[in-house]
């Protein structure tokens, strides 16, 4: 498998450079620099400390995390949330508590995870027709419900 660099650039103190917890994994864990007081319903914006240099042709996808979301009501909006290329600012998460209790965002908390992925460009072409298919423009419950 091919490698590729993704440099990281703290920009807090307090910031922890993501890292993959176990082998394998595809996910990179980001964590908060910053205590935050969620209540239910309620969003917010967690900062990471952190800003990045994606490789050529890839972005980074932020991306809930399955423990927060199960035991917390805990998940992330805009989700998968895009990091473009050539984005250089702080890197962000923004989160929701869907859950029933306050949530309390510890510094040093994992809080979401980053997927680094390839991009394909693609060139841009008007036509007044597309192929068909079996599905076709059937969308919405277009796949039953069993």
């Amino acid at each position: 498998m091919e490698s590729y660099t993704l440099k990281i650039k703290k920009i807090d103190d307090k910031a922890i450079l993501p890292s993959y917890a176990h082998e394998g994994d595809a996910g990179l864990d980001l964590y908060a620099v910053k205590e935050l007081i969620l209540n239910p319903g309620e969003r917010g914006l967690i900062h990471t400390g952190i800003q990045i240099e994606l490789p050529k042709n890839t972005e980074a996808q932020i991306r809930p995390r399955s423990g927060l979301a199960l035991k917390n009501g805990i998940t992330t909006l805009n989700s998968p949330g895009t990091i473009d290329e050539g984005y250089r600012g702080e890197i962000g998460v923004i989160i929701i508590n869907h859950g029933n209790e306050v949530f309390k965002v510890e510094q040093g908390m994992k809080i979401a995870q980053m997927v680094i992925k390839p991009v394909f460009k693609v060139d841009i072409i008007e036509t007044y027709e597309l192929s068909d298919t079996e599905r076709s423009e059937r969308g919405f419950g277009s796949s039953g419900t069993r």
